[in-house]
């Protein structure tokens, strides 16, 4: 049973009689506390009307012939009332039908003839408390379901909030760090992960940007940037920072990677044939661009860098600045990554030994490889 149930079987219906006749009150209420009703009574039409903005009552037992204010326009104050409009109303009358008309034409719901029969009452009085009943249970229910619609309203603003926070944040971040931000930010705390670094810039892009004006340097930056960014999020790299025709993406963080290496040299091979075809329209139109690659892999610190206005979610270690030596080492369409980025994909592309070079910065020489292109057939074998 529920609680309104229950609460509703623990509650005696209440009956508010009114006569002007003390008598008749009495009377009434010997009939009613008896069987299960709580009886309230008033002598006059307006005390009656003043019981009924201060109580809750379930059926109201209504004398018609009354001084100052009669039955009928009792009746008829309550039907006017947005709050007793459906009250169940019992008319007790002595008179005819001419009386019994008068009182459906005020609202009445139904009749007992004076002197009454105590059966005829209870049953009438029962078959109204029981409709009183209904009424209250689907205004409850009602209540209710508005209360879940005005939840329901609530929760679906919100998520469609944090949808438009979460297209708000794509423009800035990478897709997984706008879903980290707005399901956990607790998982972008500082944190040490072995990732794949990308390092992306042109060549000859300082002689462009000085030949040129402003507005063409942004029309290159705009369609080079989108390209990029496409490529970025088809192999779920995570954007660290855009540095004019620079770019830094790194695989493995803040979500893990089965294959980092694999969608690093994808994404760097699949860039490079996007910002060929651009340069071919970029060199119809004056700008000699090409691109050059660095990708290397190691341990870094990731997380976010900052002040409380404004932050980044950046690598830090010895593997970035590999990558972007790399890649300032990189000649014109190449894409250079270390042994270690080798080992992991050289069985799907085809790249040839570059040399052991001493990056600036670093104590000891690295062995670098070019990746010419992906494998087809057997004829990826890496020449020495």
């Amino acid at each position: 049973m529920s609680a309104a149930d229950e609460r509703g079987r623990a509650t005696r219906p209440t009956v508010l009689a009114v006569d002007d006749q003390p008598a008749n009150l009495r009377l009434l209420d010997a009939v009613l506390s008896p069987r299960g009703y709580d009886v309230l009574t008033a002598h006059g039409g307006q005390e009656a009307l003043d019981v009924l903005r201060e109580r809750s009552v379930d059926v109201v037992l209504l004398d018609v012939q009354m001084p100052v204010m009669d039955g009928c326009e009792v009746c008829r104050r309550i039907r006017s009332d947005p709050t007793t409009a459906f009250l169940p109303v019992v008319m007790i009358t002595a008179g005819g039908s001419a009386q019994r008309l008068d009182g459906l034409e005020a609202g009445a719901d139904d009749f007992i003839t004076k002197p009454f029969d105590q059966a005829e009452l209870l049953a009438r009085v029962r078959s109204l408390a029981r409709i009183k009943g209904y009424q209250d249970t689907i205004r409850r229910q009602a209540e209710e379901i508005s209360a879940w619609n005005l939840e329901l309203e609530a929760r679906v603003a919100e998520q469609v909030d944090e949808l438009e926070r979460v297209g708000r944040l794509r423009r800035f971040l990478s897709p997984q760090l706008a879903d980290l931000v707005v399901n956990d930010e607790e998982l972008l705390a500082s944190h040490r992960r072995e990732i794949v670094v990308v390092f992306v810039d042109f060549r000859g892009f300082t002689s462009f940007a000085e030949a040129s004006e402003p507005e063409e340097v942004m029309d290159v930056l705009g369609e080079y940037h989108r390209a990029l960014g496409a490529r970025i999020d088809e192999h779920r790299g995570t954007l660290e920072r855009f540095t004019g025709d620079g770019v830094m993406v790194f695989f493995g963080d803040p979500v893990p990677t089965e294959d980092p290496a694999g969608s690093a040299v994808s994404m760097a091979l699949d860039v490079r044939e996007d910002v060929r075809r651009l340069a071919g329209e970029w060199r119809r139109r004056g700008h000699d661009l090409a691109l050059g690659v660095g990708v290397a892999q190691g341990y870094a610190t990731l997380g976010r860098i900052g002040y409380p206005g404004r932050s980044d979610y950046a690598a830090i270690g010895s593997v970035t600045n590999l990558a972007a030596r790399l890649c300032a080492d990189a000649g014109p369409w190449q894409v250079l990554v270390t042994d270690r980025v080798l080992a992991h994909v050289e069985e799907r592309v085809a790249a040839e030994l570059v040399g052991d070079i001493q990056p600036r910065g670093f104590s000891r020489p690295v062995r670098i490889h070019d990746v010419t292109a992906p494998a087809t057939g057997r004829d990826h074998q890496e020449v020495t």
